[in-house]
């Protein structure tokens, strides 16, 4: 027991001990971090004294910077504000001086206005003076004198102006008709074209009769394949060695004409083979078309068309027009718009290009309805973006209410190409029509006995019935058939209307 009290009192003795230490220990730690914090907030207070100084410092460096900057600006703008001053008081002095000489100016000039209206008074009195004077030598007053004077003075000059008036327009006719006739005559001597005949239909030469048969192969199915494929009419008649083409088309009667010469020389006939021939003779046509636009274009000197307008303007070969050839009448059309230009001093290359593509439109006109200028007119806009060019293509015979210059260009170069001797035939056909439609118009008149159309179309002659009109009946009849033709026909230059009248007396001897 005594043992286990020892071993009590030793524990609790030994734990007192240790805890005290432990306590010791404790504050002493305590003490070390005091003493820490107290060195750390010290040191941080030297740094914040430090900081705060060097920040005052700035301060003041930073205040003595604007001060004399605001010094500095404040000298400018006093250094200036007297120059201003300066500047000022030498204007207004300069403005003091200027306003003095006007004034001695306006008193100057106020001076001479009292010297003239002082002369302009004795003037007028003097003036008085002649004209009482005057009026008691001629008997009249100041107002009749002048009403007379002014009277002869009108006759006078309106004489003088209708004189001169007639003097000018007499003179500006002769030298315009003077200079229209050098520049026609000059461009007529500069130009010169070939003349062809127009065709509906060509021969192609056969090897010999029995082609013919191959042509029209067994019940006729050759012949119609050709003419399928082509739209032409083939005539195969009694002409020896020749058939022949038939077409209003002639883009289509070559495309014919190539196939059957390429059918011939090769043999082989027969419809795939007409098809064949015939879609590689349309390719043909069409890059010769192209080829001809091409050769045309360059030929005349008119650059940068588009594809679409050469390839109208090659298709204008194989149009004729009353026995001309398009595309020739093109080229001369465009030629002679670039002298008739020159002369006048306009542009030559936009009256070339305007007389070149002034017919374009026939290469189009059996599909498109209108007057072939109009269609032309129309297709060129699309592409060309001189409205000068339109202008000639759309006015070249003149169909628009105005006119520029640029129309009386190509029109005046049209009718001289198609005017030349032998450039253009009348067909027959039209030419029968015509004469046809002269009688009927007399015909339809009562009274009329029988009508003749005579000297190619030029003069018609008309038998009327001597009962049933009169001289005075003749006379009337002839103005009414003239005004009926002129009303109904178209025809070049002017036709001669004769009206006889014959009264026959018979009688027989017996």
């Amino acid at each position: 027991m005594e043992t286990v009290l020892v071993y009590i009192s030793s524990f609790v003795i030994g734990t007192v001990f240790g805890g005290a230490i432990v306590f010791f220990w404790r504050r002493m730690a305590i003490n070390r971090q005091l003493r820490a914090a107290q060195r750390k907030a010290a040191r941080m207070m030297a740094e914040a004294r430090v900081e705060s100084k060097e920040l005052l410092d700035q301060a003041k460096e930073d205040a003595e910077k604007a001060k004399a900057s605001a010094e500095t600006e404040y000298r400018e703008r006093r250094s200036e504000l007297q120059r201003q001053e300066n500047r000022l008081q030498s204007k207004t002095e300069n403005l003091d001086r200027k306003t003095e000489s006007v004034a001695q100016r306006e008193r100057g000039l106020a001076n001479r206005e009292k010297t003239l209206e002082t002369t302009k008074a004795q003037l007028e009195e003097a003036r008085d003076k002649q004209l009482k004077q005057l009026e008691l030598i001629s008997g009249m007053s100041s107002t009749e004198a002048k009403d007379v004077l002014l009277e002869r003075m009108e006759s006078e000059m309106d004489e003088e102006a209708s004189r001169r008036l007639r003097e000018w327009e007499t003179k500006l006719k002769a030298e315009a008709d003077l200079k229209s006739q050098e520049i026609l005559t000059q461009t007529i001597q500069r130009s010169a074209s070939e003349v062809v005949s127009e065709a509906t239909a060509v021969s192609v030469p056969l090897p010999s009769d029995e082609m013919k048969g191959r042509l029209i192969g067994r019940e006729g199915r050759n012949i119609r394949a050709l003419e399928q494929a082509t739209g032409v009419d083939l005539i195969v008649d009694d002409t020896p060695e020749a058939v022949t083409l038939s077409s209003f088309d002639p883009v289509r009667r070559e495309i014919a004409r190539n196939a059957l010469t390429k059918l011939i020389l090769d043999g082989r006939i027969h419809p795939a083979r007409i098809e064949e021939v015939v879609k590689k003779a349309e390719e043909e046509v069409e890059a010769e078309i192209i080829n001809a636009g091409e050769q045309a274009a360059y030929q005349v000197g008119v650059h940068g068309l588009r594809p679409e307008l050469i390839k109208l303007l090659g298709r204008l070969k194989y149009r004729t027009s009353y026995g001309q050839n398009v595309l020739a009448h093109s080229i001369e059309v465009a030629f002679m718009s670039g002298m008739i230009a020159s002369e006048l001093g306009a542009n030559p290359a936009t009256a070339k290009k305007a007389g070149l593509l002034h017919d374009i439109g026939k290469a189009v006109d059996r599909e498109v309805e209108g007057t072939h200028a109009a269609i032309g007119a129309d297709l060129v806009k699309q592409w060309e973006k001189s409205p000068e060019v339109v202008q000639g293509i759309a006015e070249h015979h003149l169909e628009t209410s105005n006119v520029s210059i640029w129309g009386f260009i190509v029109a005046a170069a049209d009718a001289i190409s198609s005017a030349r001797p032998g450039a253009r035939r009348e067909s027959l056909e039209n030419y029968l029509k015509r004469l046809r439609a002269l009688e009927d118009i007399a015909n339809g008149f009562s009274g009329v006995d029988k009508s003749y159309a005579i000297q190619a179309g030029r003069e018609i002659r008309i038998l009327v019935k001597p009962e049933e009109i009169d001289d005075l009946g003749g006379m009337r009849l002839a103005r009414d058939i003239v005004k009926k033709i002129e009303e109904g026909l178209e025809y070049p230059g002017q036709i001669k209307v004769t009206v006889l009248r014959e009264t026959r007396a018979v009688d027989y001897a017996k």
